[in-house]
């Protein structure tokens, strides 16, 4: 990895400086005071209109002056230019890079250690957050991370980063949910085994690489600190929480510290989910804050949340990548994977070399097994642009290859997403493989277009024939 300014900053600020000089046409700064129902408003727009601008809102109403920045991950050019690649080498880089895993470095100061308060001084009534959705219950925290350090006794366990969304429940504590029982579930179940809390850290506003590896897939004996160093192409620094010494990034903008007891509950939701859906699917864990730390003047790094590619993005990418490897290890005619934003987290396009015939089933059962939030895969072959924003080409293949008694067959009685709004309460699910591949005997010949005429058209849309 190329080692520009903002790669080997592992500091938010840094890139917030260094991206927009760099790319000022990829950045739009709000001036006008906004509401913060505004901001999910302004990136529904840009993505309707076909922009993925990554916005800067200095003036959002509550906030107290903090500035906003939000929609960093809508953009796939975006997040490749972090990792110092094309976006087509996205996949490759981004596996390339998680893969040179490095062991945080402990540091005794930061940036985050500007401002401590602790016990009576906690007022999580301060902390800048915004309502997303009217259909929202109140303003969420999007971007908050929640850092674990390994469970006591148990060999083969490490610790964790996780997304969880959460609101202010109290003074001194947040109703989260922790509904996609991953890692920190499993954690949070051996410490009530103990009949003890759960430490935890939430970090809110890190550097984009760093929320990256938070979502990186991983087993349990793996950290996501530890990816987060190989995105960086150096050790993640992080300093220890003053309380229960977790690790936690140096240069972040707040961190809250504090414990979730297994036997506390609190009403949060619904919010705005990835479904499109405001979704009150919940286990309403409650997060006790003992501990804030801070920078004097925080910035809030928002994720937009439904629907939108800024909230797609961060999620789905490390999937891709890792299903991506994992499809061409196994197949070497898969040429393509694609997660569209239309489809939420439960479509993919898979494009394949003509192989040999009832090899795109294969390859369908394959990524249906192996990734568990996937419903539906359409496979087409590789000269099908799976890539394409609004699905278009893919679309075209399901019509004129596709024949359903043929080539569509369906597995029933699947987990899946509890945030699917069309699954079971305990998110059970059926899956879906459609082949619109071209079958051997078909007879159709693709239109052609001269590569001259398209360059001449071209030149004349650009200006050339003015």
């Amino acid at each position: 990895m190329h080692a520009s300014a903002a790669a080997r900053s592992q500091d938010l600020r840094d890139f917030l400086a260094d991206y927009p000089a760099r790319h000022p046409e990829d950045v739009t700064t709000v001036h006008e005071e906004i509401d913060g129902e505004d901001v999910a408003a302004l990136v529904l727009e840009l993505a309707a209109r076909g922009r993925e601008d990554m916005l800067v809102c200095p003036g959002v109403r509550g906030l107290g002056g903090t500035g906003l920045v939000t929609n960093v991950f809508a953009s796939r050019r975006r997040v490749a230019r972090l990792l110092d690649a094309r976006p087509r080498e996205l996949h490759t880089a981004y596996q390339a890079a998680a893969a040179r895993r490095t062991t945080p470095r402990v540091v005794s100061e930061g940036p985050v250690l500007e401002r401590v308060a602790s016990g009576p001084e906690v007022d999580l009534g301060r902390l800048p957050l915004i309502r997303h959705f009217a259909s929202d219950r109140g303003p969420y925290l999007t971007s908050g991370v929640i850092a674990v350090e390994p469970p006591p006794g148990v060999p083969g366990r490490a610790g964790n980063l996780s997304y969880h969304r959460a609101m202010v429940h109290t003074r001194d504590q947040l109703a989260t949910s922790l509904h996609s029982r991953g890692h920190l579930w499993q954690l949070l179940g051996l410490a009530a085994e103990r009949g003890e809390r759960l430490p935890v850290a939430m970090v809110i506003g890190g550097h984009p690489l760093f929320l990256l590896a938070t979502s990186a897939r991983l087993d349990a004996g793996t950290d996501e600190r530890d990816v987060a160093g190989g995105l960086f192409g150096a050790p993640l620094e992080v300093v220890r929480t003053p309380r229960y010494g977790i690790r936690v990034p140096a240069s972040a903008e707040l961190v809250l510290e504090g414990a979730i007891d297994p036997e506390l509950r609190a009403d949060e939701g619904p919010f705005g989910e990835f479904s499109g859906y405001s979704s009150s699917r919940s286990t309403h864990n409650v997060l006790t804050v003992e501990t804030v730390l801070g920078r004097r003047e925080p910035l809030l790094l928002d994720i937009a949340g439904g629907n939108t590619a800024d909230h797609l993005n961060l999620a789905r990418i490390p999937r891709e990548a890792e299903m991506a490897q994992k499809l061409s290890e196994r197949f070497p005619e898969v040429a393509r994977l694609h997660y569209p934003t239309s489809g939420t987290h439960f479509h993919a396009y898979v494009a394949l070399r003509r192989s040999r015939p009832g090899q795109a089933r294969q390859v369908m059962l394959g990524l249906l097994g192996w990734d568990p939030y996937l419903k539906t895969v359409v496979a087409v072959d590789e000269d099908v642009d799976v890539d394409v924003t609004r699905d278009t080409e893919v679309l075209w293949a399901l019509a004129t290859h596709l024949q359903p008694h043929r080539d569509v067959f369906v597995v029933d009685g699947l987990p899946g997403s509890p945030l699917d709004p069309s699954s079971t309460a305990e998110g059970t699910t059926s899956r879906m493989a459609l082949d619109a591949t071209r079958a051997a005997d078909f007879g159709g010949v693709r239109i052609d277009v001269a590569a001259r005429c398209t360059r001449t058209a071209r030149r004349l849309l650009d200006g050339g024939g003015r």
